[in-house]
């Protein structure tokens, strides 16, 4: 019988059947807490020679299932290398995956993962680079410490800038997305970073959802918290993860935010930006589009032409970080929105939308970023 197992960093899925390897019956499991559910991250041994069929029958009750039409499934055989599974389909109501397996063992996940030790080795490189501090905002529920590089030490005249990556826990691209930030920021042959660091201060979150990481959730913490509908009133009890990290922005100030997440539905790499938060007027507007139009030249991989709309959120509008940040702090302040399947308009039949090209997409947005500090 194929052996199959969760129980690691970031695991999560139930398992129905395993006996017959033509119908493996899988179900999505819940985030630890509340209703929501699409993550899965699993390893399966005793394959070599087979070509199993996996089936995930409640894919139709996922929180998003609008996400699974054109979807394919990310495997690898040594965690390392993460590739696409194309015989994937979706009927409406299973999401059905198959292929021929090369090895004993294989790594399959919704997206490919970033786990926990990987972000203990990143901050840990980093933060002991000159310049550069980890600082320790606080805790999350579960007592892990909220970690956050601080590029620059502040002083007058220079600016205050905030990223803040993975407040929904199953969007792994957004701390690979840091990941390529923070090793640009890093380079000290790199110019722009270097002008970057020379203007202004900044603060990388790389992953304020650590408990929901490793726990395997898709999009809450240890106590079933949307961490992206707390930022207008965060507690202790229930967030303490935005609470810290809100603490921290009232004491610097923020003259530019950025919250990294991944879409579901959505094929491509886009900014939700705050230009329907009352009071963000014509200035904001400009150096928002001034923003995009740059990071659309350094990287094709964005594109303006999909996205939200501006009355996609309603009445939670100021729940939400980057636009709680705009009519706090009166700043340009953006949501970047990658894709967990792949990027319809330069698509990777191999690869799909991965970590490698989010760790591209976080490199790429200093150029913008340095647009915006000069442009005063």
């Amino acid at each position: 019988m194929l052996q199959i197992s969760s129980n690691f960093d970031g695991g999560a899925i139930i398992i129905i059947d395993p006996s017959d390897p033509a119908n493996i019956r899988l179900r999505l499991r819940d985030d630890n807490v509340g209703d929501f559910r699409q993550w899965f991250y699993f390893r399966v041994s005793g394959m070599r020679g087979l070509a199993p069929v996996f089936r995930i029958e409640n894919a139709s009750e996922s929180s998003y299932p609008d996400g699974w039409p054109g979807y394919q499934a990310c495997m690898s055989y040594d965690r390392e290398h993460w590739f696409r599974i194309p015989n994937c389909r979706y009927d409406g109501r299973t999401l059905t995956f198959s292929f021929n397996a090369k090895h004993d063992t294989v790594w399959i996940a919704y997206f490919e993962p970033y786990s926990y030790e990987r972000h203990q080795a990143l901050i840990g490189r980093a933060g002991i680079r000159p310049g550069v501090s980890l600082r320790n905002l606080g805790s999350s529920v579960q007592g892990r410490p909220i970690d956050a590089l601080q590029f620059g030490e502040r002083s007058k005249g220079r600016r205050n800038v905030w990223i803040v990556c993975r407040q929904h826990p199953g969007e792994a691209m957004a701390e690979w997305f840091a990941e390529g930030l923070i090793e640009r920021l890093l380079d000290a042959a790199e110019p722009v970073a270097r002008e970057v660091r020379r203007l202004a201060c900044i603060t990388i979150v790389p992953n304020i959802n650590p408990d929901g990481s490793v726990l395997g959730n898709l999009r809450s913490n240890a106590v079933g918290v949307n961490l992206n509908r707390e930022w207008h009133a965060p507690s202790l009890q229930r967030s303490p993860e935005v609470l810290c990290v809100r603490n921290a922005m009232e004491a610097t100030g923020v003259d530019l935010f950025l919250d990294i997440h991944g879409d579901e539905a959505l094929p491509y790499v886009f900014i939700d930006g705050s230009q329907m938060v009352p009071g963000y007027g014509e200035l904001n507007t400009m150096r928002q589009g001034r923003f995009l139009n740059t990071l659309a030249v350094v990287s094709p991989d964005f594109q303006r032409r999909h996205g939200y709309t501006d009355d996609r959120f309603k009445n939670e509008l100021l729940q939400l970080a980057s636009k709680w940040v705009a009519d706090r702090f009166g700043c340009v302040s953006m949501t970047l929105e990658m894709p967990f399947k792949d990027n319809a308009d330069a698509p990777d039949s191999h690869t799909g939308w991965n970590g490698k090209r989010s760790k591209r997409m976080g490199a790429a947005m200093l150029h913008p970023i340095l647009g915006h500090l000069r442009d005063g």
